[in-house]
């Protein structure tokens, strides 16, 4: 994806152009794709409480090296746009598009507040959990969960949500064999239905289990779990999920989450 300077839309300027400052010199792919991103962020493309793409991800996407990623993502947390949590990712901590009157102490107040609000700050305690909990203890609460969560997504979610969550199922689609990149789908996927719930506690939680996911001692079993078959089989269950939102069918829906996660349990039943 090429990098070109973005549109001079006031609400999308980035706060080192607002300011006329940096806060550290930065290469112009650097500082390039700092104003990719924070358009992003500031028209809602990553919303509040967003967890970013991987640097992997990004490098790829934008064919830039890692250590530009890396130094992006350090320019827009040194502005307040995004909060980086090491072993768990980037979140976006800006709530009001750039430009919006607010008091020079706000970013300091909506850090805090999505330091209240996600995953990687709850208690030690919390995030150990990931430490001592096994695959099926895991598909045990997603299936307590998911379900509700599925129904409350068909109600609230926006057209823009719905855009989204189809986006997550392209990314899907491109997967044949690639079991981490049928991982990264699949979280995004789901954690996209926690967000299209519009429940800051629902969502909370959905990103506790999202951290247990993604944690490391899960990644090594990733070619186990996503075999080329069971990708093709969970991409066409990810699409009758898909479609049912789509379709504002609850009771289809919820079915089908539940389907789905009986057939996940089957899968690491048949594994163990």
């Amino acid at each position: 994806m090429a990098l070109n300077p973005p549109e001079r839309n006031l609400a999308l300027v980035p706060p080192w152009e607002r300011d006329g400052r940096l806060t550290h010199p930065v290469t112009k792919s650097v500082k390039l794709l700092a104003d990719a991103l924070f358009e992003r962020i500031a028209s809602g493309t990553y919303p509040f409480g967003t967890r970013l793409p991987a640097e992997r991800h990004l490098a790829e996407e934008f064919s830039l090296s890692r250590n530009t990623v890396r130094q992006a993502l350090d320019l827009l947390e040194s502005h307040q746009a995004i909060a980086r949590r090491p072993g768990s990712g980037s979140f976006v901590i800006l709530r009001e598009p750039a430009g919006a009157a607010h008091d020079q102490a706000a970013p300091k107040d909506v850090e805090a507040e999505a330091n209240q609000n996600h995953t990687p700050d709850l208690p030690a305690r919390l995030l150990e959990i990931s430490e001592i909990t096994g695959p099926l203890e895991l598909n045990v609460v997603r299936s307590i969960v998911e379900p509700e969560m599925v129904r409350l997504a068909v109600i609230n979610m926006s057209a823009r949500d719905i855009a989204r969550l189809k986006d997550c199922l392209r990314g899907l689609d491109t997967v044949t064999t690639s079991a981490e990149d049928f991982s990264h789908w699949d979280l995004e996927f789901h954690l996209q239905i926690a967000r299209g719930a519009h429940n800051p506690l629902l969502f909370g939680i959905y990103e506790l289990i999202d951290h247990v996911r993604r944690h490391a001692h899960w990644a090594r079993n990733k070619a186990q779990i996503f075999s080329p078959n069971r990708i093709r089989d969970y991409k066409a269950r990810h699409r009758a999920i898909y479609e049912a939102i789509e379709a504002r069918d609850i009771e289809s829906a919820v079915e089908f989450s539940k389907l789905h996660m009986t057939e996940v349990q089957r899968d690491l039943l048949r594994d163990h």
